[in-house]
């Protein structure tokens, strides 16, 4: 399945909303490139990741890279609405304490402020 991405600025924050997989490939380089973009345009990044079925190792590795290339630029990339298996994902990696994680969309945009 294509990885789809929606983009939009709310409120001074860059918002992504990537639908289907995030693996190793075509799709980890559209987001990895998405987001960059969006880090140098506006420094705030929440990835809306309700629509993601599916994230492997490859994927996980680039929402980590993209979180150093974050915070190295003097931005901040947030991630929100991530599905029971993600988190399963995340708290087995023990990359949840790594990001910044929130349950919905609105309360994502809202840590921004």
């Amino acid at each position: 399945m294509e990885l789809k991405l929606a983009s939009e600025v709310v409120d001074g924050v860059t918002v992504i909303t990537p639908d289907g997989r995030i693996v190793f490939g075509p799709e980890a380089a559209l987001l990895r490139e998405s987001v960059k973009l969006a880090i140098d345009a506006t420094k705030k990044v929440l990835l809306d990741l309700r629509k993601v079925s599916y994230i492997d190792s490859g994927g996980l590795g680039t929402l980590v890279s993209l979180h150093t290339s974050a915070h190295t630029a003097g931005g901040d990339m947030k991630l929100s609405g991530l599905s029971t298996r993600v988190i399963g994902l995340l708290q087995v990696t023990k990359l949840l304490t790594v990001f910044d994680v929130h349950e919905s969309l609105e309360s994502g945009l809202a840590s921004f402020r």
